[in-house]
């Protein structure tokens, strides 16, 4: 009887020193979640990080892409006024050039007028003259459409108030019932190209 009874407290002590084997359905141990949820966290650490890079370097390319589109409207309105310059100054300089030969012109216009003036008294004297004050008279009108086809208008200047901005006064004269600083006589035609002067007509005005 007492070796049975020592024999089961043998088979007893046996089995308590057995290591646990996890069935099936048993759990992860403690310290794998642990692992497991500290893995997670950092995977999502450093997506957070990878985020944060990734918003930072479009931040950066967004302000580099305005840095470029100011850039270039800038460099678009400079080169719109350095058109519009480059413009003006051709435009000017086109004018200054068509009143340079304007100028060179009207002494030549002013001795035409003489001739007509005084074309009257030469048929009186002599007939045979008509075909070259026909001729003058055609050279007048030539001369007189190209001035229009270019702008320029001669300045009115008889029965005017003196203007000094048109018109420049070389005598002055007693008339009976004409009022003081009208022009009464033009000495020579005045012109001008659009709003700008050419030339300033002389006059004579009353007194």
């Amino acid at each position: 009887m007492r070796k049975k009874v020592s024999a089961d407290i043998d088979v007893h002590a046996e089995n308590m020193t057995d290591p646990v084997v996890a069935g099936p359905g048993s759990g992860p141990l403690p310290e794998d979640a642990c692992a497991s949820e500290a893995g997670r966290e950092q995977e999502a650490g450093q997506y957070e990080v990878r985020i944060a890079e990734l918003e930072a370097e479009l931040a950066k390319q967004r302000d580099q892409l305005d840095k470029f589109r100011d850039e270039l409207l800038r460099r678009a309105a400079d080169f719109e006024n350095f058109r519009k310059q480059k413009e003006r100054e051709s435009m000017m300089a086109g004018t200054r050039a068509l009143e340079s030969t304007i100028r060179e012109l009207l002494p030549l216009m002013d001795d035409v007028k003489r001739v007509l003036q005084n074309a009257p008294r030469i048929l009186e004297i002599t007939s045979e003259a008509k075909p070259y004050v026909d001729g003058v008279e055609l050279l007048k009108r030539n001369f007189d459409n190209w001035l229009e086809g270019k702008g320029v208008t001669e300045i009115k200047s008889l029965g005017m108030k003196l203007d000094v901005h048109y018109h420049e006064a070389i005598s002055m004269i007693e008339v009976p019932d004409v009022e003081s600083e009208t022009i009464v006589e033009e000495y020579q035609t005045g012109y001008q190209l659009g709003d700008r002067v050419i030339r300033h007509a002389r006059v004579i005005v009353a007194s």
